[in-house]
């Protein structure tokens, strides 16, 4: 049987190379940091990295690389266990406790990824009865975890609140309405109207549920994410999150909510139930991650200071970058061949940058998501840009 599906495997994996649209993995031989060593072609090289979420740098932070050593010696390596048969241990609760806190919630619950908290929230809250309203540019999580229940499904256009509105006056027979966005949107740095969201929200008895894995940490005054940046902290129920990126860059997820909301997921919310613990290790890295996050104002200075050099100086060499302010600046190329030729040429001068094509992106909207961190120097900028000029003029020949 296998041998039949194995040519039709090959044949599409054959069709996904020829669209340019393959994504190879190359391999990191460093810690994830601003400069990481990179193996392609059986070569290896140090190069400037521009693609991880390590927005504050703290990957390989020594206080949080210590923190993770002495976590190992005090709690152990896994807990071979879920929460509710022996996997719960002070450190989980600490830090659920510490999140509640940093968000401004009255709970959290800890997931082994973002993917499985977004994953287990729908279908635990929503039923038949009920409508979620989610943003069209809304992360795959979110969209997967949509279709694991069974509400009825609604989307606007993104960022767009006249079409919010109208799916919000089209479902007001709904038992329970949840409006759902990300803060960011991973692809495009573009950050959702809050405060207009929760608006209303409020005018047709709404709940509002955040995505802020790419703002938690260095958006907002305090780095609480997007609630913060917008004045909304007490008016977003649901807020779903990542360790992975710039808390510490491990892995790991949480959904920070009201009390009556975590305390259903802890009994219902199926990638709780029947996965693993996180590991304690991660748990006490995130733990000092937090305690970085209190006097870590420098970090997020450098951070905005290198996403305004790069957006400005590349936008003055005409490149096209969408617009913003985020850390996250998509490099529009269009082609998706041309993208991952753009990103080889670039890897070839030293940056590492990554060409995103369908299905990550819309079809014919390929782009090089260029990643600023606060661990990048303003001379490390400045290379990748040189290196942007020069890969266009190569490519253009």
């Amino acid at each position: 049987m296998y041998a039949s599906v194995r040519d039709e495997l090959r044949a599409t994996l054959d069709e996904i190379r020829e669209a340019g649209l393959f994504k190879p993995e190359r391999v990191i031989s460093s810690p994830q940091s601003a400069t990481v060593g990179v193996t392609a072609d059986g070569s290896q090289a140090d190069v400037l990295n521009f693609c991880a979420n390590n927005y504050l740098g703290l990957a390989d932070h020594p206080e949080v690389v210590a923190a993770a050593k002495d976590a190992l010696d005090r709690w152990g390596y896994g807990m071979a266990s879920v929460r509710f048969i022996c996997g719960t241990q002070e450190i989980h609760k600490e830090l659920e406790a510490r999140l509640s806190s940093f968000l401004g919630q009255e709970d959290t619950i800890l997931y082994s990824s973002c993917f499985d908290a977004n994953g287990g929230v729908f279908e635990t809250l929503l039923g038949p009865e009920d409508a979620v309203i989610s943003d069209a540019l809304n992360h795959a999580s979110i969209i997967d975890g949509i279709r694991l229940s069974k509400a009825r499904r609604h989307r606007y256009a993104n960022r767009d609140l006249a079409d919010l509105e109208k799916q919000l006056q089209d479902t007001q027979d709904a038992r329970r309405r949840l409006i759902v966005t990300d803060g960011v949107f991973s692809m495009d740095g573009y950050v959702a109207p809050l405060a207009e969201i929760c608006d209303l929200a409020d005018q047709y008895n709404a709940m509002v549920m955040v995505d802020d894995s790419h703002a938690v940490g260095f958006v907002g005054t305090g780095g609480r994410g997007t609630p913060e940046l917008h004045g909304v902290m007490d008016r977003v129920d649901i807020i779903t999150g990542t360790l992975g990126k710039a808390l510490g860059g491990a892995s790991g997820g949480y959904v920070a909510a009201r009390a009556e909301i975590v305390a259903l997921l802890r009994q219902r919310s199926r990638p709780y139930l029947f996965s693993n613990s996180l590991a304690p290790v991660i748990a006490a890295a995130s733990l000092k991650v937090l305690d970085l996050l209190e006097s870590a104002g420098d970090l997020r200075e450098k951070l905005a200071a290198n996403t305004k050099l790069f957006r400005t100086k590349m936008t003055e060499a005409g490149f096209d970058i969408l617009p913003g302010d985020h850390a996250i600046a998509p490099v529009m190329i269009g082609d998706a061949a041309e993208a991952g030729r753009m990103a080889e040429l670039l890897l070839e001068r030293g940056v590492y940058v990554i060409g995103f094509s369908y299905p990550v992106v819309p079809m014919d909207k390929a782009r090089i998501r260029v990643q600023l961190s606060a661990a990048h120097s303003t001379e490390d900028v400045e290379r990748a840009i040189a290196a942007f000029v020069d890969a266009r003029a190569t490519l253009a020949g």
